[in-house]
């Protein structure tokens, strides 16, 4: 008997749909994937400070996927001010996010200083908006920090922020080792977590060396993972899916300074149902990819969604693409090289919402 899986359509909240013509080929992917709802990273150039640049990028996503019900943020920088937090709320844009400076893809105009913009998140807080912490801090070889430990550093601030904000909502993003997990836990109902496809399946063992999957935040060590995996199974509420997945050509990729990004968008759920078997647990990827960031977040799908399914069958040879072109017309753009791929990931979307 084939083995199958029908469930809601997924939410993501945690995505990188890119600009141009990588936004093109990348945003109808995102319902191929069974993604009918996205949450969109603002990290442009130049990022995403104000309401109506939110909105136009929303709008330009729009038209690429109808079926997908898109919600916006805005980038956490000296430009955004508590007026412009008001505004964002009225017109519907759900979150600001937070970079520290230099640790990732266009965070450039990133934090050093988070007292400073309490006014913001006092804002944030009464509105009900979402505060998405991307958590590390920048290395820093004089006080020992690197890529391998600047999660865990930055956690206090993590709850810094908390304790000054206990109502705020907080969302501790791409979490990476045992230790985010824990605390996470321990700060109660208003703090949650998005763990992305890749984290759960990839260690440091595992980008060392291999260009696609690197990412910021790395893959740490083997217990790291087992504590992601076990938090899932556990069916834990405040943990549900965020991608995080990031696009990047592969002549950026496969450099001696590869780009931070695992592209995973077009094959979320497939890649999914084959970790959560793996763990020993499918009969949790409902919950953590359909239902828990919704009720964290309050967010819905747009009208005539809320009951779309997808199907998946478990079957032999359904094999990742090796690349995705850019652009047809524009064969010099390169190519995005996909989580896993040539890999046999097991699982095919035989039905899908849209």
């Amino acid at each position: 008997m084939t083995q199958s899986i029908t469930i809601p359509s997924a939410s993501d909240f945690h995505l990188h749909l890119r600009q141009g013509d990588m936004m093109r080929m990348v945003t109808p992917k995102v319902a191929e994937g069974g993604v009918s709802l996205a949450y969109i990273m603002p990290n442009l150039q130049p990022p995403v400070t104000k309401t109506e640049q939110a909105l136009s990028y929303k709008e330009e996503l729009q038209a690429l996927a109808p079926d997908v019900t898109f919600y916006m943020t805005l980038y956490l920088s000296p430009d955004l001010t508590v007026d412009e937090v008001r505004k964002a709320s009225k017109a519907g844009i759900a979150g600001v996010k937070s970079y520290p400076r230099g640790v990732t893809t266009n965070s450039d105009s990133g934090i050093e200083n988070y007292e400073i913009y309490y006014p913001v998140f006092k804002a944030m807080e009464e509105e009900g908006m979402v505060l998405n912490l991307h958590g590390e801090i920048p290395s820093d070889l004089d006080n020992d920090v690197c890529v391998m430990n600047a999660e865990e550093k930055f956690l206090p601030q993590l709850e810094k922020i908390h304790r000054a904000f206990p109502n705020l909502k907080i969302v501790l993003e791409h979490a990476t080792t045992s230790a985010a997990v824990d605390l996470v836990k321990r700060l109660g109902d208003t703090v949650a977590c998005s763990i992305t496809v890749h984290h759960l399946q990839l260690i440091v063992d595992d980008w060392a060396g291999q260009a696609h999957h690197f990412c910021k935040p790395v893959a740490k060590y083997p217990h790291d993972r087992q504590a992601l995996r076990e938090v899932v199974a556990s069916g834990h509420p405040r943990f549900f899916l965020g991608t995080d997945s990031a696009p990047h050509p592969s002549h950026v990729k496969e450099t001696a300074c590869a780009h931070a990004g695992v592209f995973t968008t077009p094959l979320v759920l497939p890649y999914l149902c084959k970790i959560f078997e793996d763990i020993g647990c499918l009969d949790k990827l409902e919950n953590f990819a359909c239902h828990f960031g919704r009720s964290f977040y309050g967010l819905k799908q747009k009208e005539g969604f809320q009951d779309k399914k997808v199907t998946l069958v478990k079957q032999e040879n359904v094999v990742v693409p090796a690349t995705y072109e850019i652009s047809s017309a524009q064969p010099q753009l390169g190519k995005v090289v996909p989580f896993l791929a040539n890999k046999d990931v097991g699982w095919k979307i035989v039905e899908n919402f849209c």
